[in-house]
């Protein structure tokens, strides 16, 4: 009897572990970056983008749409809310102009070189203050 309700838990687990095994969770730290460099680490990843919610004064979810059916989360690799191609558009255009009129070193933080940055017309403003 012993070994039959051995064998019994040993089948369920299995059973178990492997319809786990079989459920692809969704990641939520995909990633969709077309100006930023691919390869980017997570750490400086988010350091760029919470500088960018400082600079304009907003959350994350000004770029970014919620991912459906989970409350409070978000789907950064989307491309559903059109402001997230007018953040891209803003970084080619401060990257256009720190690399045409101003010394500008990729490998320096942008504060330590004498650059534009987005609170530079932002001013902590979601639209640019004349």
């Amino acid at each position: 009897m012993k070994k039959k309700s051995v064998f019994t838990f040993l089948c369920f687990s299995i059973l178990i572990l492997g319809s786990i095994a079989s459920i692809k969770a969704p990641n939520f730290r995909d990633r969709n970056l077309q100006v930023l460099p691919k390869d980017i680490s997570d750490v400086k990843l988010d350091s760029i983008m919470e500088s960018y919610t400082k600079a304009l004064g907003v959350g994350c979810n000004f770029c970014h749409v919620s991912v459906q059916g989970t409350k409070d989360s978000l789907d950064f690799a989307s491309d559903k809310e059109p402001m997230k191609d007018e953040a891209r558009n803003m970084m080619r255009m401060v990257i256009d102009i720190n690399t045409k009129y101003f010394y500008y070193d990729k490998n320096k933080h942008p504060l330590d070189l004498n650059t534009i940055t987005c609170i530079t017309c932002h001013k902590g403003d979601p639209y640019p203050i004349n």
